[in-house]
């Protein structure tokens, strides 16, 4: 029976960490990242263009690979999210969620009913392609999905503890570049305005029983957010881990005089 352990881990108290992927949709992504110890993959939609046999094929790889499949979806929408969990995602991460209203709406099309209005077709991806009997499955898949709201504008900060009081929010998810954008301090990290609304997404965060993710640069940056307060780790992305892995060797290899001669 479907089950989401990176789920248990977050709503128990505990700290869970992955990466995104935007680039490198191969077939050995997933266990690629699972012996380096991610818990889950989140694959985005919002800015990659990846569409959705993209997303089916990586979903049964992570779930194969032993690591739970995620997706930041483009919008709020009930046809970009409900394909997507049918694909085999056992998360959903949605941009930009500004009112409870939204959140609400987000719950429903991840929850089966009676928690939702999810549409039914089962023996498929979403549930291993098993015959499984409709409402014990339904049950468990409730159970499952992972709900991920991102807290990243100036409307959304507004009503963040509205947002995460939202029955069915698992999540609460500081999208830091777009918030400091919205902020008008775009990529200032360190301004007063900026570690005022973190600071205030964290408390909205214990205030509500809710873990807070974020995506850290790299490992120090991942320590020090869990001593803020952070949960969800994002250790980078596939594109920014590969680069910043190259680049340290190239520079290693260079040595000190970065001479590039052979």
């Amino acid at each position: 029976m479907i089950a989401n352990p990176v789920r248990q881990t977050l709503l128990a108290g505990g700290t869970a960490f992955g990466t995104m992927a935007f680039e490198f949709f191969t077939p050995g992504l997933a266990r690629i990242l699972a012996s380096a110890g991610a818990e889950y993959v989140i694959l985005d939609q919002e800015h990659s263009g990846a569409g959705i046999d993209t997303i089916k094929a990586q979903c049964a790889l992570a779930r194969g690979a032993g690591i739970v499949p995620m997706v930041r979806v483009p919008a709020c929408d009930k046809d970009l999210i409900c394909p997507v969990l049918d694909a085999g995602a056992l998360g959903i991460m949605v941009p930009m969620v500004e009112t409870p209203e939204q959140a609400a709406a987000m719950v429903q099309w991840c929850r089966y009913r009676p928690l939702g209005k999810r549409g039914l077709a089962f023996g498929l991806a979403h549930d291993d392609w098993h015959p499984n009997a409709p409402r014990p499955y339904m049950d468990a898949a409730n159970q499952a999905i992972l709900t991920i709201a991102m807290i990243e504008t100036a409307a959304g900060l507004q009503n963040v503890r509205r947002i995460l009081a939202t029955p069915g929010i698992d999540i609460g998810w500081l999208g830091h570049f777009d918030l400091s954008d919205s902020l008008g301090i775009t990529g200032d990290f360190t301004h007063p305005r900026f570690t005022t609304a973190e600071a205030d997404i964290l408390a909205a965060g214990r205030e509500t029983n809710t873990p807070i993710g974020w995506l850290a640069n790299d490992g120090a940056a991942a320590k020090a957010g869990i001593a803020r307060g952070f949960r969800a780790l994002c250790l980078s992305t596939d594109v920014g881990l590969l680069r910043a892995a190259l680049t340290a060797e190239i520079t290693a290899a260079r040595g000190p005089d970065g001479n590039r001669e052979t």
